[in-house]
């Protein structure tokens, strides 16, 4: 079967179709993945068979996929949500297509079009997810990818790790967040891609790229901006989380995980503040618990070669 792949080239909307992407190509399935050129190291590394199509950078439109549509004549084709001229192009041409998720479904009114109709690859636990998105869903483990990296040195019983992801990254909010940090008795592992910061507390390290996924797993608090990615990541680890949300879907994100009781958000975005919260999730067993039941859900939805078995299925 070929399979044809399609994403927004960042690697909030990239990297969550990659474990699919993966377990059917380790199925004998042949793979492309049409994505701007920011993506394609990583998926050349993987063997996902990138290209570009046409002159696109971020959003595919129907005039881009359209040629490569009838070059390839995939038998399947996998558009993720921030693409949604893929999917309806695939669909107007009767190639076989679903929609793939990348967390709960998002709002209306933050710079992306909402799929409307069609099957949905769901990544996001049950639970968790918009209780208003009720489109024929195909369930999927959420399994979080990073590009390889070396995971700094243990330096404390506690580790703490701070990322605002690759598009929040804002100076002032991760220098108001370390200040926090740095007073309490726990190494602080930062990724901060795209921001110079100086004068750093002596138990705080940043760095522009980790293998985030290996340090949530080591992490006992994570403190991030509420994106999709991060959230999963850490729920899937069962790790409580401090979360502070900068825009897009990551206020009902915040919401969400606060809800379920998996973590918190502090009434402002203040040094105190967030040490505070993250001080109570070190200390508090009671949001670890609530997190490693979502973990406990995670694990029991349908991995990704299960999912990958099924979608001779749907074509």
């Amino acid at each position: 079967m070929r399979v044809l792949f399609a994403s927004m080239a960042t690697v909030g909307h990239t990297y969550p179709l990659i474990p699919l992407a993966l377990a059917l190509r380790n199925a004998g399935h042949d793979v492309h993945f049409a994505v701007g050129d920011e993506m394609h190291s990583e998926l050349n590394r993987l063997g996902l068979q990138p290209f570009r199509p046409d002159l696109v950078f971020g959003e595919i439109y129907a005039e881009d996929i359209r040629p490569e549509l009838e070059r390839l004549l995939p038998d399947l084709v996998i558009s993720g949500w921030a693409v949604p001229e893929v999917f309806k192009e695939a669909r107007r041409r009767a190639f076989p297509v679903l929609w793939h998720g990348f967390g709960r479904m998002f709002p209306d009114g933050i710079g992306l079009t909402r799929p409307d109709g069609g099957r949905h690859i769901d990544i996001c636990p049950p639970s968790l997810q918009d209780a208003g998105f009720q489109d024929d869903r195909i369930l999927l483990r959420p399994v979080p990818h990073s590009a390889p990296g070396e995971v700094p040195q243990r330096t404390h019983d506690k580790l703490i790790y701070l990322t605002l992801g690759t598009a929040f990254g804002t100076e002032s909010v991760l220098t108001t967040a370390i200040a926090g940090l740095g007073k309490l008795d726990a190494q602080v592992v930062v990724a901060a891609p795209r921001v110079q910061l100086t004068g750093l507390p002596p138990n705080v390290t940043v760095h522009p790229w980790l293998p985030q996924t290996e340090v949530i797993r080591q992490a006992d608090v994570v403190v991030h901006h509420g994106g999709s990615g991060t959230m999963l990541a850490a729920l899937a680890e069962g790790v409580p989380q401090v979360v502070l949300p900068q825009g897009a879907d990551q206020f009902g994100n915040a919401a969400a995980v606060v809800e379920a009781g998996a973590g918190v958000r502090p009434d402002a975005v203040s040094a105190e503040a967030v040490a505070e919260c993250a001080q109570r999730l070190l200390m508090d067993g009671e949001h670890r618990k609530a997190a490693g039941q979502m973990a406990k859900e995670i694990r029991h939805m349908p991995s990704p070669q299960e999912v990958a078995d099924s979608l001779a299925g749907v074509v």
